[in-house]
């Protein structure tokens, strides 16, 4: 890909990649490729052998794993900015999940030799040690909230993270969530049923307003005041 450095402006929206240095920065746009996923498709599936490192430019996409009967569970929603797929890159692994474009999206890909010879260099190795980290303190929150919290305490609290953009764990709130019931049921494992009778509850008391597609945070405060 031709050096823009437009894109990596764009791009340091994301706390991780704006925290690299410049050279760091340009390297990973210039030797990578970008791909474009139509609505629906696969960036890849879960078992598939890693050819990258992964970084969001435009759009939406989910990671999910889907069980033998159809049931999805969603484990993160992949914003632009957001950088993924570091340990299969790291370890050789297969995906551990797939990822699938939740609208047109245009994600560049790290091919795993411009990986492994940036893994040579401290500061690249460090960053993406950081971001493992990251990722994997979303993990023990999302297994925190499944079993240690009630069902309207795991519905704040996961609204309150994708405030920040989920993944890309932002230091600023956002009020409008762009995420339907059915997503965020599958996010949480609970069904949609359920999820819809608590987010009416937690409307009725002012913290949110259900929009089509959409839930508006209107208090924060109230939100957290969900939280046990």
């Amino acid at each position: 890909m031709e050096f823009s450095a437009s894109l990596v402006d764009k791009l340091s929206g994301n706390a991780w990649f704006a925290s690299l240095p410049r050279a760091e920065q340009q390297n990973l746009v210039v030797n990578s490729m970008l791909v474009r996923v139509d609505i629906g498709e696969p960036l890849f599936r879960r078992g598939d052998a890693p050819d990258g490192f992964y970084g969001v430019v435009d759009g939406r996409l989910k990671a999910s794993n889907v069980r033998s009967d159809g049931k999805e569970a969603i484990l993160a929603i992949l914003e632009a900015g957001n950088w993924f797929a570091q340990m299969s890159a790291v370890t050789g692994w297969p995906y551990a999940y797939d990822v699938l474009a939740l609208e047109p999206a245009q994600v560049m890909r790290f091919p795993l030799a411009a990986f492994n010879a940036s893994m040579e260099r401290a500061v690249f190795a460090k960053a993406i040690a950081t971001l493992v980290c990251q990722h994997t303190g979303l993990l023990y929150q999302m297994i925190e909230d499944a079993t240690l919290h009630s069902t309207r305490t795991r519905i704040a609290r996961r609204l309150m993270r994708l405030a920040r953009g989920d993944a890309t764990m932002s230091p600023e709130d956002r009020a409008d969530i762009p995420v339907s019931q059915d997503t965020l049921a599958m996010m949480l494992g609970i069904s949609r049923q359920t999820l819809a009778l608590e987010l009416k509850e937690m409307a009725a008391q002012g913290a949110i307003a259900l929009r089509y597609g959409h839930v508006e945070i209107v208090s924060m405060e109230i939100l957290r005041s969900f939280d046990d």
